[in-house]
């Protein structure tokens, strides 16, 4: 996989205008399909308790909003928009596969395995991007220190690590 560069005010501004726009869009389509539902099955009374018995189709709307919300953006994500939003969504996706199997990854890397070595050369590059992106400096210097530990193994082994030749496939040896 290409490691891309991204410009973290691009970002942050197209992360932040998409999650305004998922929760308007969730937002406005809940109120409508509430209103629907309430306006074709609805019980127009007011109990002694003070409700209007339409809970329970508020809940249906809401449900159907998400459901349609889910449906929009499952449609739109492909945009060229959503390229560095489906980036980091992606490297967080394979973080997790990673993170799964680290133990064994870690493992055969310390027996200096090529394959083993460039994942976690990979993982914590990446993971150093998506940190930045997502402004969680917190934990980056730990991850700077790890990176280097990789690089300093291959280097003493005369290996070297070409971060593009990373596929997700390598996971698979790791079951």
């Amino acid at each position: 996989m290409k490691i891309l560069n991204i410009n973290k005010d691009t970002y942050r501004k197209k992360t932040n205008l998409v999650m305004v726009a998922f929760i308007g869009c969730l937002a406005v389509l809940a109120l409508l399909f509430g209103s629907i539902l309430i306006a074709l099955f609805g019980s127009e009374g007011i109990t002694e308790s003070g409700s209007t018995g339409n809970f329970h189709l508020n809940v249906l709307g809401v449900i159907l909003a998400v459901i349609v919300s889910s449906i929009i953006m499952n449609k739109v994500k492909a945009h060229a928009y959503f390229n560095e939003i489906m980036y980091v969504w992606q490297l967080k996706q394979i973080h997790n596969r990673i993170y799964r199997k680290l133990a064994k990854i870690k493992e055969k890397a310390a027996r200096n395995d090529h394959d083993s070595l460039l994942i976690l050369a990979f993982y914590y590059t990446t993971q150093q991007q998506v940190f930045t992106l997502d402004n969680n400096t917190l934990t980056i210097t730990a991850v700077q220190k790890s990176l280097n530990e990789v690089y300093e193994q291959a280097t003493e082994m005369n290996l070297t690590l070409e971060l593009d030749d990373f596929t997700v496939d390598l996971l698979d040896r790791y079951e």
